[in-house]
């Protein structure tokens, strides 16, 4: 996949190299970044993202078997995650793009889509961690990061110290952000879970939003 191999071969060949792939990009990402072919196209890595994201849809659907998740939610997951990735793949790599210009990098746009749309790579693993409360989604967050900062000094020449530097910034800030937003979610959740069938009285659930209703006029001054 580093020297962009994928033409000519047959569906197992290819999907062999997608995986042997994937699989040097997580275990030796500075090696991979080192050898990848800053130019050839967007077919290869558009469909390495596309796979990476179908995977993910697979291990999504399997953890909504167990956490016992509505039905139909897993399938979705397998024809909606594939499509999103190859989607978003690009805008992701318009903003690393911008970050790599702004750090100094000479290098264009195809080069920073394929930089992000290898890093893909992880997002199978990313999706089975990501159930874990906090933990989950900051193993994501910080190793994307970390393949960013590498991408950075290994294909556009940026001085090791100032990839550090700014990639670990920017994950400290969504980090901070992720779990504020986690735990406003499930802060959100379970209130609601107070206004389930069965688990209140009509009257407890009028009382309830009774009180809702007062110190919402409350706080809006009424």
């Amino acid at each position: 996949m580093a020297n962009d191999v994928f033409g000519g071969r047959n569906p197992k060949e290819y999907a062999t190299t997608i995986l042997n792939t994937a699989v040097e990009v997580i275990t030796r990402p500075v090696d991979f970044y080192r050898k990848m072919p800053k130019s050839g196209g967007f077919a290869d890595p558009l469909v390495f993202i596309v796979a990476m994201g179908l995977a993910a849809g697979v291990v999504q659907a399997i953890l909504s078997i167990f956490m016992r998740m509505p039905g139909g939610i897993g399938l979705l997951a397998v024809i909606i995650t594939p499509i999103m990735a190859g989607l978003f793949g690009f805008v992701g790599a318009a903003i690393l793009f911008g970050i790599w210009k702004f750090m100094g990098s000479t290098q264009n746009y195809e080069t920073a889509y394929r930089c992000a749309a290898y890093a893909a790579a992880i997002s199978p693993i990313t999706t089975l961690v990501h159930p874990i409360p906090y933990v989950g989604g900051l193993i994501g967050l910080f190793w994307g990061f970390y393949l960013a900062a590498t991408a950075s000094v290994e294909v556009h020449g940026i001085e090791p110290k100032k990839a550090r530097t700014v990639f670990g910034t920017l994950a400290i800030v969504f980090a901070l952000l992720s779990i504020g937003a986690e735990y406003s979610a499930r802060k959100t959740t379970a209130r609601m879970s107070d206004f389930k069938a069965g688990e209140m009285t009509p009257e407890e659930a009028g009382k309830k939003m009774g009180e809702f209703m007062k110190g919402f006029k409350k706080g809006a001054g009424e």
